[in-house]
């Protein structure tokens, strides 16, 4: 820090100032105090703390883009996390390829231990959606109203998911016991793998 050199005035020559001289010399001197210490102190301190007060806002500013961008991939961790399980919950629902002729001979075994006569039991063309492929097969069976009922519960009481849509019942009186013929389409699905998906989706683009 620079000193502050005042030139020495001689008691003599302030002994013989008038009060109102001595008085005025003071608030000089005391000014001249107040100037160097601004200039010398307070003015590079004040550009200092300016400049610290820049830079914390600009950390501030920092810091909350780093905790924005943690929560987004927080976030982020968390959809994967929530997919993953949703993938892992399909894979146990949807058979693959393989289990699906399993699947079927459960649905006919669920339809004969309810006491039906199968008429028609013919599996569609799969259609390929998102990450699974929709198996449709054409039912049609003979039976009571109660043994279809009891078909129907078993169905949907199967380890994989089996839907029935268009179901259809007439009447067919056999003897005492009244019969009735229906007909439904029961779909299943199957898990498809990434490979498989894409490949049926360039093969259902190329169709349009």
């Amino acid at each position: 820090m620079r000193k502050l050199h005042f030139p020495k005035i001689p008691l003599e020559t302030i002994d013989s100032f008038s009060k109102v001289q001595r008085i005025i010399i003071c608030v000089a001197t005391f000014s001249l105090l107040i100037a160097g210490f601004y200039s010398l102190v307070y003015s590079p301190k004040s550009k200092e703390i300016s400049e610290l007060e820049n830079e914390y806002s600009a950390m501030q500013v920092e810091l909350a883009e780093a905790r924005s961008r943690a929560m987004t991939l927080k976030g982020l961790k968390e959809d994967v996390r929530s997919a993953t399980m949703d993938l892992a919950k399909a894979k146990e629902l949807l058979p693959d390829t393989k289990e699906i002729p399993k699947l079927l001979e459960s649905i006919t075994s669920a339809g004969k231990s309810a006491g039906l006569e199968f008429l028609l039991f013919k599996p569609g063309e799969e259609v390929l959606k998102n990450f699974y492929a929709e198996i449709p097969v054409t039912i049609k069976v003979t039976g009571s109203y109660h043994n279809i009922a009891v078909f129907f519960d078993k169905i949907s009481k199967l380890y994989r998911i089996v839907n029935v849509f268009d179901v259809e019942t007439k009447g067919n009186d056999k003897g005492k016991m009244s019969m009735l013929t229906t007909t439904c389409t029961a779909k299943t699905y199957r898990f498809v793998e990434g490979s498989d998906a894409a490949s049926g989706k360039e093969k259902k683009e190329k169709g349009k």
